[in-house]
């Protein structure tokens, strides 16, 4: 691939840190944008001195910023949003409102320019769906208005349609990306994420707590498979125009990884079951699986994913250990 100029949107967060630093790595330039309510600085630290890296902590409903932005980049990756159940639930206007309208800023002004995106979204928009594994053509469940977590699935569904509108009324090439829990180093468990929430606990003897039964499952994609395929549809002419699920097909239930981190870390934490309403402070809808076919993703880049649950579990292990003393990557 000939070097370009990126926009990646999010890019203080966690896959859009991830993102920048493998694109600087292919020799390209990048600029983030990051209005850092859930992204960090952090993140970005050991390429803040890359002279072809450039960061704007402003947000991307910014529309005049986005302009600028845009007008000089090659290719845009849409990453920000809000995101993780407990942020969601806590904040639902915030939600929909970076979800929705960021998405229709970005993509009027890429249209404008004539830039490829990619539109990232998410498997929560299968919502309560049970033909798993879940087919980017299948049709969504989604759950009750009164419970706000749909509120996310909502508003990336509409991200969705709205990428595909401008796919197939201007032509625009629009990529749609449904990441499924994607972790990986870096991952904080502020806002609900459950890898880093149960090591951050067990590396302190503290209580697992498991929502509900335990018995609900999912699968995990390693942050550096899921930059891979995201880079690799970019540059896929043929990508345009289609949704792909993106992640892993490794499937385990939430007390099954529970014990797993357990017996990884050597912790003495406990399993303590708590029931949703406890852990949220409302009631909160669930599915029992999400795990994706990834057939499409396969025969568009040829690509599956590489790393094992157990190797992503080491991982952030070894990550959070090191940020519990202090020490950066």
């Amino acid at each position: 691939m000939d070097k370009q100029k990126v926009l990646i949107t999010g890019g203080a967060g966690f896959i859009g840190s991830h993102l920048a630093e493998a694109l600087l790595a292919a020799g390209h330039d990048v600029t983030a944008i990051d209005d850092l309510s859930t992204g960090s600085m952090d993140n970005i630290r050991v390429i803040l001195d890359n002279p072809r890296f450039h960061f704007v902590c402003d947000t991307v409903r910014n529309a005049e910023m986005m302009h600028v932005l845009v007008e000089k980049c090659d290719v845009v990756y849409h990453l920000a949003a809000a995101v993780g159940v407990q942020l969601i639930v806590d904040d639902p206007v915030h939600t929909i409102e970076t979800n929705i309208h960021g998405s229709e800023v970005i993509l009027n002004i890429a249209n404008k320019f004539r830039k490829k995106i990619l539109l990232a979204s998410t498997s929560e928009v299968y919502g309560k769906s049970e033909n798993v594994p879940f087919r980017e053509d299948d049709d969504t469940v989604m759950g009750s208005t009164k419970f706000s977590r749909w509120a996310y699935a909502c508003s990336k569904a509409i991200d969705e349609f709205l990428g595909m509108a401008y796919y197939e009324q201007y032509g625009l090439p629009v990529v749609v990306a449904r990441f499924f829990n994607t972790v990986g180093p870096r991952q904080t468990g502020r806002y609900g994420m459950v890898i880093p929430r149960f090591v951050e606990r067990a590396l302190k003897n503290e209580p697992l707590l498991v929502y509900g039964t335990g018995k609900q499952s999912r699968c995990f994609g390693y942050v550096g498979d899921v930059v891979a395929a995201a880079v690799a549809l970019m540059a896929c002419p043929d990508a345009a125009g289609r949704v792909y699920n993106v992640g892993s097909t490794e499937e385990i239930s939430m007390e099954d990884l529970a014990q797993k981190i357990i017996a990884m870390t050597g912790s003495k934490s406990e399993i303590r079951y708590i029931s949703y309403e406890e852990a949220y402070g409302k009631p909160v809808d669930d599915m029992m699986r999400r795990t994706p076919c990834l057939d499409r993703l396969e025969a568009t880049i040829g690509f599956r994913p590489r790393t094992p649950l157990e190797e992503i579990l080491t991982r952030v292990i070894e990550d959070k250990k090191r940020n519990a003393k202090g020490e950066w990557l």
